[in-house]
């Protein structure tokens, strides 16, 4: 993971908006070809490629809701805040080929802490071939706010929407679930030791997978270039960002079919299954409802299993069914109950 060096304060107000931007954006380079026009004017200009078609998506990340800078490093955030954008264009089965960043700071934070910030945003932007092609810049008065636009390119025949699933499709997932929301625990169950405490020193080390997960995670780019090696096209796909009941059930709604979901199936990393018998947690519960995995969820054709057979990124994980049977958890005692959204709800209020 990232490591951040103390460093001097500068106030942004030393730089201004204008300055500020300079600076933050004077190590980014143009490298994809459908880059026509960057930041430092108006616009940007984006040319798509001849056949393709353009997918666009946006997510913001709100301090106090979505992130917790008491154990988030601002490098990891810059990271995170991009690698969560760009897990919705690979879920439309699509590359990922620009953004655009906005941030909205007060003024506790100095110029080397949004340059942190910016260090995560470049190094993921280089990790994942995209160009930061523009955003913007304001004040705010209440902590943090990040939000990323992302832009993506695909051949027609080939983007994948959440509503083309089928009765028997095979119901197909990548990675593995529940790390990231168990990092999560972890991370809290720390800070609340040091706030008792603040010489403890908090020992991750049993720990290292599933924090990671949650503070660095990673999107798929890897699976649509995949799935086109195997000569597979998904009939839908979603990303697991809210726990893989929810998304399940995105599916099924707009697809307007049922399900089966094996609960035998569902990919659990050891670190999961040895963590939620510490935290005394139902493994199945926190790999349904935890989220935060940035996974795929896809549905394919069943004459396509065996050009997926045996590969070590993809389960399957159940199938598709009539809408009137709904969506249903066959447990491991070979009970079927309802499967239920748990998933994070950003507009729920608190209890």
């Amino acid at each position: 993971m990232f490591e951040e060096k103390d460093q001097s304060r500068t106030a942004i107000s030393e730089l201004g908006e204008f300055g500020l931007i300079s600076h933050l954006t004077a190590n980014f380079k143009i490298t994809r070809k459908s880059t026509v026009k960057g930041i430092g004017d108006d616009a940007a200009v984006i040319a798509p490629e001849k056949g393709s078609e353009i997918v666009v998506t946006t997510d913001m990340l709100v301090e106090g809701v979505h992130f917790d800078l008491s154990y988030m490093p601002l490098k990891h955030l810059g990271y995170k805040a991009v690698v969560v954008n760009l897990s919705d264009i690979y879920a439309m089965n699509a590359q990922a080929s620009q953004i655009t960043v906005s941030i909205a700071l007060s003024n506790r934070f100095p110029v080397e802490a949004v340059e942190a910030l910016y260090s995560g945003i470049e190094t993921a932007a280089r990790i994942y071939n995209i160009d930061v092609v523009g955003g913007d810049t304001t004040s705010s008065t209440s902590g943090l706010v990040i939000s990323i636009t992302a832009i993506g390119m695909a051949d027609k025949k080939n983007i994948t929407y959440r509503n083309g699933a089928s009765e028997n499709d095979l119901l197909v997932v990548t990675g593995d679930l529940g790390a990231a929301y168990l990092g999560l625990q972890v991370l809290e169950r720390e800070k609340k030791v040091f706030e008792v405490n603040p010489n403890a020193q908090p020992d991750l080390e049993p720990y290292t997978y599933l924090v990671e997960r949650q503070l660095k995670p990673e999107a798929r780019k890897d699976i649509p270039k995949l799935l086109a090696e195997l000569g597979v096209l998904p009939t839908s796909m979603i990303d697991i960002s809210d726990g893989l009941s929810s998304e399940i059930l995105h599916l099924c709604e707009q697809s307007k079919v049922g399900c089966n979901l094996y609960e035998e199936k569902i990919p659990l990393d050891p670190q999961v299954i040895s963590t939620c018998e510490e935290f005394n947690l139902d493994s199945t519960t926190i790999a349904l409802s935890g989220g935060e995995d940035y996974e795929l969820l896809f549905t394919l054709k069943q004459e396509d299993f065996p050009k997926i057979k045996g590969n070590p990124n993809l389960t399957v994980i159940g199938h598709i069914t009539a809408r009137k049977e709904g969506a249903h958890l066959i447990t491991r005692a070979n009970t079927k109950i309802p499967l239920i959204a748990r998933g994070w709800n950003a507009l729920s209020e608190e209890e």
